[in-house]
């Protein structure tokens, strides 16, 4: 069981409305009230989920500094009513900042039931694993 304080609790609540704005902002065609609305609460929750020093010292390393970067600029066009543009910057920007994560939610949904067979299907696990840069030995 995971025991989170209140103010997590609230963090992961913030985080999951924003990640569900960004889809429903993508959805009707890159809105960009929307997707503004999503950064914000997306950035109100990782505040309070892992705190406000963390969370500066988590956009503000020195291997991360281009992606946080890419990750502000991508805000600061949704903001200027530019959400497509955006929305490209943000990606990538989200890409430098988590890629790092991949290899763990990949090696987390291969326990899962359903989707676990697939991902460790001798056909598609290659693919899986070069994707999410999961190192694999050539033995």
């Amino acid at each position: 069981m995971l025991w989170l304080t209140q103010t997590q609790k609230m963090g992961v609540f913030f985080s999951s409305a924003g990640a569900f704005l960004f889809i429903l902002g993508i959805m009707s065609f890159f809105d960009s009230a929307l997707l503004s609305m999503a950064n914000i609460l997306f950035l109100v929750g990782i505040a309070l989920l892992i705190g406000p020093q963390r969370t500066l010292y988590f956009f503000s390393r020195r291997q991360k500094i281009r992606g946080s970067i890419m990750f502000a600029l991508g805000i600061l066009l949704i903001f200027l009513k530019h959400p497509f543009i955006g929305f490209i910057f943000e990606m990538f920007g989200m890409l430098a900042l988590f890629g790092e994560f991949f290899a763990t939610m990949v090696q987390f949904l291969r326990s899962v039931p359903i989707i676990g067979p697939f991902l460790s299907n001798p056909m598609v696990a290659p693919i899986v694993d070069k994707v999410a840069g999961i190192r694999v030995l050539p033995i």
